[in-house]
């Protein structure tokens, strides 16, 4: 019998959500800097929200964060603790800088509070375990920040892989990033080490990582030979080529490119590699090879959790080779960011499960953590997440 062919299944989903605001949930933001910025944009479109608090290092900087958005009445705390000692809160984002995700997130569980936390997880595999032991002791939802997991076309390459048009998957690239692209709008956050933890991995390279690994299940990674470098980062003259201070390559201390070669469970092969800076458009699309076709994601000028254009699937009918391609879908939601949000109050309100899950992130993490190991290690080296 002629096998069903499962491309006409490739719809695009519309789904129109109602939101019950009979019930108001109150919300915290823990770190007003760039990216809180985008979450309380989001939360202010909620007629179910109410933004009560708000916490940061910075003596003021809290104040003013909300005066900007014109949130009337949130008080503001020096820190995070203070803030969920004196708060009865539903639910925290948490969009401080890398170093203090799990601090703040595992202090937030114990609270009993819902943690919306920003990607990266945190920075290493071990504060990701004691993540996750505090969400596990509290029962409550924690939900990792992976906007781009409510694209269209990424839901649409999942939707590929699983449909089993491209069989079973034995290798995959991925990655991209940018020629020049190093974050440093405001500052040196991102680019150093007691900040940041990690750079372009945790920066951009987790949601490429989340892309193909959400689509084949996140099987665990085995083994990993990493790769990390600076080369550009710790170059004054970059810096004064983008208009910054010659001193941010003193500064500079966590990776601008970085590579890793992963065997995951499944006899599949994961070849990564990520960029802030490099002397290329792109280090190359993404490609899913599979034993009865593949799949070529074209790749961003700048990673921003799409895709660059078209997807092509090639695989044969009839014996010959064809090529499928899948057009852009649009998104006709309110947008990706809006809908982390919504999905992670949603799992709340109705009881649910977190949308972007840790038991997947850690996955992520632990390839992050363990690149950059291989890399100060120089050879390859064996991945071990243990039981939560």
């Amino acid at each position: 019998m002629a096998e069903k062919n499962n491309l006409d299944a490739f719809k695009e989903d519309q789904t129109v959500e109602v939101i019950d605001t009979t019930k108001k949930l109150k919300v915290g933001i823990i770190g007003t800097g760039w990216i809180a910025d985008s979450h309380i944009a989001e939360y202010k479109k909620m007629d179910d929200v109410e933004l009560v608090a708000g916490a940061d290092l910075v003596p003021g900087k809290a104040e003013a964060f909300f005066k900007k958005h014109g949130i009337e009445g949130a008080r503001c705390y020096p820190d995070h603790a203070s803030m969920l000692d004196a708060e009865e809160l539903d639910a925290v984002s948490i969009c401080t800088y890398n170093r203090t995700h799990a601090e703040c997130a595992i202090y937030a569980l114990k609270k009993g509070v819902h943690v919306l936390l920003e990607k990266p997880m945190c920075v290493t595999l071990d504060e990701a375990v004691e993540i996750c032991k505090a969400e596990k002791e509290s029962g409550k939802i924690l939900s990792i920040g992976f906007q781009p997991r409510f694209d269209p076309n990424m839901k649409m390459i999942k939707k590929i892989v699983e449909s089993g048009e491209l069989g079973d998957i034995y290798y995959i690239q991925t990655g991209g990033g940018r020629r020049r692209g190093i974050p440093a709008p405001f500052g040196t956050t991102f680019i150093e080490d007691k900040t940041a933890g990690v750079g372009a991995m945790g920066d951009i390279g987790c949601y490429s990582l989340d892309m193909v690994l959400n689509a084949i299940g996140y099987p665990k990674p085995l083994t990993v030979t990493g790769y990390k470098s600076d080369f550009f980062g710790k170059n004054p003259a970059y810096w004064t080529a983008e208009n910054k201070p010659a001193a941010y390559a003193d500064l500079f201390s966590v990776e601008d490119f970085a590579a890793g070669f992963i065997r995951l469970e499944g006899g599949i092969m994961l070849d990564f590699r990520i960029s802030w800076a490099m002397h290329l458009d792109t280090p190359g699309d993404t490609v899913i090879l599979g034993t009865k076709g593949a799949l070529r994601i074209p790749s961003t000028e700048c990673w921003n959790g799409s895709v660059g254009g078209p997807m092509k699937i090639y695989h044969e009918v009839a014996g010959s080779g064809v090529v499928t391609e899948i057009p852009i879908l649009r998104d006709h939601s309110k947008g990706c960011f809006y809908n982390k949000i919504r999905s992670f109050l949603n799992a709340i309100k109705d009881g649910g499960t977190a949308p972007v899950p840790s038991s997947q992130i850690i996955i992520n993490q632990a390839i992050i953590d363990g690149i950059v190991k291989s890399s100060e290690l120089g050879h390859e080296i064996a991945i071990e997440i243990p039981e939560i």
